[in-house]
Formats: structure tokens, sequence, C-alpha cells
């Protein structure tokens, strides 16, 4: 496969401007992605124009990164219903620094020879007058065209659109213009939400230079039930292990359906057509061993973590899953079990408290439903299967290690924690 082919074959073309675009770029040609900081992390979503940069950059092709501390200020309309709070210029900053060493980061584990060019459009934007900008980008669109882009079509109801994001697919063609004039730049990327973004820079360079330049979005990633893949719960998976924990994020992937699971592996992984092929028919013949699933956490994590930080995450969870948490610190615990639920004793509570009471406290709805599930052996203490509901909690191990860990079937947990005071 050429690399339209691999590219269209792993899922990453939805919209391009010219089907022989990539054949018409030589070696050496410069290619830019963007991304606004409006966040402290990235997260899941922005790995595939991270990825879809690596396989450019592995065919020849010079990355350059763009980060928007100027769009960043502003809010790209594409892909949302209501208007963007504006970010101050300290906060873009600080998050601009924040994503450009975790994209930095990422470069250097894909094994990638060349280093990406970070740029940042602040400083062209920043000395540009209001008057300058009308004359010189604003004349060359109009209203009519503006208002054609579907980022713009699908905010003309409800609230509306500010002038201030109607005006940003302006600022990204700006962007484009600069890059394709001073770094050579022919080819922007993005997701399907920037296509009007897109074509607006075509469309300036066209008419401001007379240039040839090229663009190509990849789809919107979701799941097998049509939701946006990349949320937990409702909640981004950031690439932040501040935000989300080398366990939590080794888990995600963990638990991508086996409807999802190949078609995960082409996108989040540069694993050949063949390995993946061959990881295919090993999960289709023993879909019970999950084998897919692993070898995609266990790439994608170890590309975004680093292998040991992976390594790590991965025998943690073999000993919260296994036989016994014995070999875990009340720390490692914490961190496992972050997201789940979670019950506070004082050490005199936890002296008189017997196993039934804490159940209907935690994992059951009462003492009665507790006793069911004792009997039937789906309750776990420490990952011990336990028989005895009039256990008390002094005769474990919690009062001494300060926590225990209750399980109720295979993935209910709850942590109790003893509080010293």
């Amino acid at each position: 496969m050429n690399l339209l082919e691999e590219l269209q074959w792993r899922g990453l073309i939805q919209d391009i401007s010219d089907p022989q675009a990539l054949s018409k770029l030589r070696e050496g040609d410069a290619f830019y992605v963007g991304f606004d900081p409006t966040a402290p992390s990235l997260q899941v979503g922005n790995l595939v124009p991270l990825i879809v940069s690596i396989h450019l950059t592995k065919a020849g092709f010079a990355p350059i990164l763009l980060f928007g501390g100027a769009t960043g200020m502003i809010g790209d309309p594409g892909g949302r219903s209501a208007e963007r709070n504006l970010l101050e210029l300290e906060q873009v900053a600080t998050n601009t620094a924040l994503l450009e060493a975790q994209s930095r980061l990422l470069w250097q584990r894909s094994g990638c020879a060349a280093e990406p060019l970070f740029v940042n459009n602040i400083s062209w934007t920043k000395d540009v007058t209001f008057l300058g900008f009308l004359r010189d980008v604003g004349k060359h669109f109009t209203v009519n065209y503006m208002m054609a882009k579907d980022s713009v079509k699908s905010r003309l109801t409800g609230e509306g659109i500010s002038y201030t994001e109607f005006s940003y697919m302006l600022l990204q063609a700006f962007d484009f213009l600069h890059l394709f004039s001073v770094h050579n730049c022919k080819l922007q990327i993005g997701g399907s939400e920037q296509w009007g973004n897109v074509t607006a820079g075509l469309e300036l360079i066209r008419r401001k230079v007379q240039g040839d330049a090229y663009g190509f979005c990849f789809p919107l990633i979701t799941n097998s039930e049509g939701k946006k893949f990349g949320k937990s719960e409702g909640n981004a998976v950031w690439l932040d292990p501040a935000m989300t924990s080398v366990y939590a994020f080794r888990q995600f992937w963990l638990n991508v359906p086996d409807a999802d699971v190949i078609r995960m592996m082409k996108i989040f992984t540069f694993k050949t057509p063949d390995e993946i092929g061959q990881i295919e028919a090993e999960h289709k013949a023993h879909p019970e061993r999950r084998f897919a699933q692993n070898a995609l956490a266990d790439s994608v994590c170890g590309l975004v973590h680093g292998p040991e930080a992976s390594a790590e995450a991965k025998r943690a969870a073999s000993a919260l899953f296994g036989s016994t948490v014995e070999g875990l610190e009340k720390a490692q615990l914490e961190e496992l079990l972050g997201d789940a639920p979670s019950t506070t004793l004082t050490r005199a509570q936890a002296r008189e408290l017997d196993l039934l009471s804490l159940l209907a406290m935690t994992v059951a709805k009462s003492k009665g439903e507790a006793r069911r599930l004792v009997q039937g052996g789906g309750i776990y203490v420490n990952n011990e299967r336990v028989s005895d509901e009039s256990m008390l909690l002094r005769s474990t191990t919690i009062l001494e290690r300060g926590f225990l860990v209750l399980r109720s079937g295979k993935k209910n947990y709850h942590l109790v924690r003893i509080d010293e005071g």
C-alpha cells in the first residue's frame, strides 16, 4: 500500500481536497496540524492527529505542530453547539507549554527521526492590526462563503454564533497562508470538524498568492454505538497522568469492546497490516483471552506514558485482579481504585462492625442482600472469597494496613479506608 491507501485502510481519511494530494507532495515538503490550548493536557481524541502526523513524518514529510496561542483565545465553533469560554493570555501560554512538552515526548517514543517544528500563531498575529486583517484576509471571503460552512451553519439556530467565533476560520486560513509562505507548508490535516477551516486556508492561498496547497481530514472517531471515542463515563481520558492515571488510561483501552478493538488498533497504533491481521485472527479464535485489547493497551499506553509506566500499570492491575492485594500499598490502591466508590471509617467504628453491616453500607442494599451474596460466594475481601458472614473487621488486616478492598462479583469494587484520627 502507498501512504494514502494505508491511511484509508486505517480509517484515517474522510475528506481530501485532491485524491492525488500526497503524490503531488515532494519529500521534505511540510505539513501542519494545529491544536488550540484550551486545556492543560491533550486527551485521547488528540492522539489521532498526532498519530497521522507521525505516519506522514515517517513517509518523508516535514512536520509542523501549531499551538494556537492566538486562536486558543478565540475558540473554534467546529463541533460545538455553544460558545466557548474565552481564556486569558496567561492561561493559554501555560497550556501551550504543557501541550508542547506532551507532544515532544510522544514524538520521541514513536521512533521518528525528524523532530517537528513547534510554532505558535500568536507570533505572527499579535502585531496584525484589525484594519490590516480585514484588508489582507477578510476581503478574500464573502459572508455567503463563510455561512455555507457546516461549522457556522450548525450554530445559526439556538444561541447563535458570535462574530468572534464566526471569524475563527479567517484566522486559521491566515495561519495556513503564513506557514505556506514562510515554511513551504503544502498540506494541512485535521479532524472532520476542521474541514471548513482547512478549505478556507486553501482558498486564501489560491486567491492571495496563487499557490497550490492541499488538505485532508480524518473522521470523528466513534465506537460501535456511535458515541464519541475517548470519553470514559462522560469524562475525557487525558494524557497527563495527574489527570487520568496510567492505570485508568490503560484500563480504558482494555475495556474497548470486541466490536471496536481491531478498528481502534488500526487508528491508534503503528502496527503493520500483517501484525494486526495476526492479532485479529488470534482474537477471533479466543476472544475470551482479550488478546487484542491487551495488545492495544500495551501499544497506546507505552506510546503515551512510556514502557516502564505501562508495565507498572499492568503489574498493578494483575495484582488487583489476581488472588490477593497484599502486595499493593495503600497509595497504589488509591490510584487503582480512584474511580471506585469509597467509605472512610474511624478506627473505633471498624472495631465494632461486622461484615454484613459493612456490606450493607457499601456494595449491598441491605443486610439481607449482603447475606445472600456471601452465601452465594459473590463477596471478596482483599480479593479472597469469604463465607463467614459474622466476621468482624478487627479480625481482618484493615486495622493494621489502613484499608480494605471489598468486591462484589467481578468488577464491583469498593475501597474502605481507616481514618487514623
